[in-house]
């Protein structure tokens, strides 16, 4: 049995290079509204985000995949933060300088 999870392109999302845009512009997103929609419907998480990877074709190009990577869930719990340690002081404190 393979771990090796399917892909799952992200239906209605296409990423693309500039063309004689400036440096700063990395790539840019068409989105094809009905079938995203259906598709961010269908693979949100739990927490109602979709995540997605911009990948590179072996014959050049971009295409985008669903991101399917997961936390172990013994990752997921935190303990609660611990409270600061407070020193008792038995003495009158209404002194203070300010």
């Amino acid at each position: 049995m393979s771990d090796k999870k399917e892909t799952i392109f992200a239906d209605g999302f296409i990423f693309k290079l500039p063309v004689n845009a400036p440096d700063w512009v990395t790539g840019g997103i068409s989105v094809k509204v009905d079938e995203a929609i259906d598709f961010l419907k269908k693979h949100k998480s739990k927490t109602g985000w979709v995540n997605l990877n911009i990948l590179e074709k072996k014959g050049g190009g971009h295409y985008m995949k669903l991101d399917t990577w997961e936390p172990k869930e013994k990752n997921l719990q935190r303990s609660a933060p611990k409270a600061p340690a407070v020193a008792s002081n038995d003495e009158d404190t209404d002194d203070l300088p300010f």
